[in-house]
């Protein structure tokens, strides 16, 4: 059965310790999640070359989150029953071959296959690698440890569209070189989890037949919970990451494809900064802010587009990229304090499946929107649906009881866990710059906070 090393001391001998395991599977989930946002600030050389529409390359785009989701499902629980290394090393694979797919396309058929094979890559690595940093850390470092889980993989998402915009304008072969430049950062990604230990022993008999993704009994009300504003946040994201392109060149005239990666970029980095900022914001607000953020930001786009003012747009993309990063973060927090470890890479599995169905159903239908009305209306009405479903959020917030109700009515009586001394949600005083719970308390405490 499957044995979690930190805790039970039956790491397996490697080149590198924990704290290198950590750090090498952080840059491995940066260069994975860097390689999905890498065609963003391509999509409108690639539309004048196959002659795409708009409604198409959203088509493109969620293909990607559809590999995501079916990576999700497929491989969820196999790094429970296989081990962390192996589903690791697997998903570094599918990457390269989606950058190799993007070098050889000559049509939309390779494009299409790219995005697949870069979804099935990204599902296993936001399962696998956010769980992988918590199992190596040790019991002092697990709260740091998960913020770098979640740092590397906004951090990622963020530097692709920079780095692909930044060589695409100005180094020549546009379509080809950002993608040899993937395929090289790759390479020590590859070695560097080959070298790292092993933070689980795989079961004598896994089985390897693909199910439905299970939530425990025991955590399933935390996980309603934690998704409710994520749903906004990830829309916005892959709002900018698809169309947003399309947005700087057609209505503000920006076609610079290394400003129009500077600006997904801008939003990512908010996102990050967001994450980090849980840690000064108490938990019971947390979600509120988030949400009030993703309304601000959206009112801001409107006005952006309604005026064709470049500093309104990205203004808004920051201030909601900021609020998508701070409810982000406060979910994915209370899903990994609550998950058994021997299922937390199947429950973080499920935690993304609900986030990419988020990043992908909205922009198609931003796609077909634009397509009959044009890319202002679309935008504007999109940006009107996530104000409506952040609200529609913080009246449910407001709506959960939040006082005069035992802790523990509120939330299921949860066995302790080792990872529950070390979570990322603040309670009280922060200690060594990260929200630290004590064991001692029930967790239906933090549940109450986050309703």
């Amino acid at each position: 059965m499957l044995t979690r090393a930190p805790r039970s001391g039956t790491v397996l001998r490697s080149r590198l310790g924990r704290r290198g395991g950590v750090a090498a599977a952080a840059f491995a989930l940066v260069a994975a999640m860097l390689g999905t946002t890498l065609p963003t600030p391509l999509y409108g050389l690639y539309g004048q070359r196959f002659g795409l529409s708009e409604l198409m390359i959203t088509v493109i785009f969620a293909t990607y989150a559809a590999g995501v989701i079916a990576s999700l499902f497929l491989f969820g629980r196999l790094s429970d029953q296989l081990g962390r290394r192996p589903l690791l090393l697997a998903g570094l694979a599918l990457s390269a071959l989606s950058a190799v797919a993007f070098l050889i396309a000559d049509g939309l058929p390779l494009l299409i296959v790219g995005r697949i094979l870069s979804g099935l890559s990204a599902g296993i690595f936001t399962g696998t690698a956010t769980a992988t940093p918590l199992d190596l850390a040790s019991p002092a470092r697990r709260a740091r440890a998960t913020l770098v889980a979640a740092v590397a993989n906004m951090g990622g998402l963020g530097c692709g569209p920079l780095l692909a915009g930044v060589l695409s304008q100005w180094a020549g072969s546009p379509l080809r070189l950002t993608f040899w430049v993937d395929l090289a950062l790759l390479v020590p990604a590859s070695v560097g989890i080959w070298a790292m230990p092993e933070p689980v022993v795989a079961r004598s008999h896994p089985r390897l037949r693909p199910r439905a993704l299970r939530i425990p009994s025991q955590m399933r009300a935390t996980f309603v919970r934690a998704p409710l504003a994520g749903f906004a946040g990830f829309a916005v994201l892959g709002l900018f990451s698809a169309v947003a392109p399309a947005f700087l060149a057609e209505g503000l005239g920006v076609t610079s494809r290394a400003a129009i990666g500077l600006v997904v970029f801008a939003v990512f980095a908010a996102s990050t900064a967001g994450q980090a900022a849980l840690g000064l914001v108490r938990e019971a607000v947390a979600l509120p802010v988030g949400c009030l953020a993703l309304i601000a930001g959206m009112g801001s786009l409107v006005l952006g587009l309604a005026f064709s003012a470049l500093p309104l747009l990205v203004l808004g993309g920051v201030i909601a990229g900021f609020g998508q990063g701070l409810s982000f973060r406060a979910g994915l927090a209370a899903v990994n304090a609550s998950a058994p470890a021997e299922v937390r890479g199947e429950v973080a599995s499920s935690f993304f499946v609900a986030m990419y169905t988020a990043i992908s159903l909205p922009v198609i239908g931003e796609g077909v929107l634009a397509d009959a009305t044009g890319l202002r209306l679309a935008g504007v009405t999109f940006a009107a649906a996530v104000t409506a479903l952040a609200a529609a959020v913080l009246v449910m917030l407001r709506r959960q009881p939040t006082s005069g109700t035992p802790a523990r009515a509120l939330a299921p009586p949860l066995a302790p866990h080792p990872v529950l001394s070390q979570v990322l949600i603040t309670s009280g005083r922060p200690r060594g710059g990260c929200g630290v719970w004590s064991a001692a308390r029930p967790f239906g405490t933090v549940s109450r906070r986050l309703r």
